[in-house]
């Protein structure tokens, strides 16, 4: 008797079962090797190009408050609330860039 012959017919089912997809399995990996390694060399420089940062972004710019000339703080702040109260929007939606006094003439 040939050890190396196999009886089809006395296997039982699941055993051809698992034999199948993994010779499926196999071929599946092959066919998907050679389409990745059929890639146009151009799609490849595409696809580095896009992976790659063009240029470093800077850091947008922290907002610190209003630049105050010839007021106090706590005049700034009264101010503020009194603009946020009168135009119904609320203060932290606002964004004051500078307040100063201004004189009467």
């Amino acid at each position: 008797m040939n050890f190396l012959a196999i009886d089809l017919a006395n296997l039982p089912l699941p055993a051809i079962a698992v034999a199948a997809f993994g010779i499926a399995f196999v071929i599946y990996v092959y066919i998907a090797k050679a389409i990745n390694d059929k890639k146009a060399p151009e799609q490849v420089t595409q696809t580095v190009a896009a992976q790659t940062p063009a240029a470093p972004v800077a850091a947008p710019a922290v907002y610190t408050g209003p630049e105050l000339i010839g007021v106090e703080e706590r005049e700034a702040a009264v101010i503020m609330a009194v603009v946020s109260h009168k135009t119904g929007i609320p203060l932290n939606r606002l964004k004051f860039e500078s307040i100063k006094l201004m004189e009467d003439k």
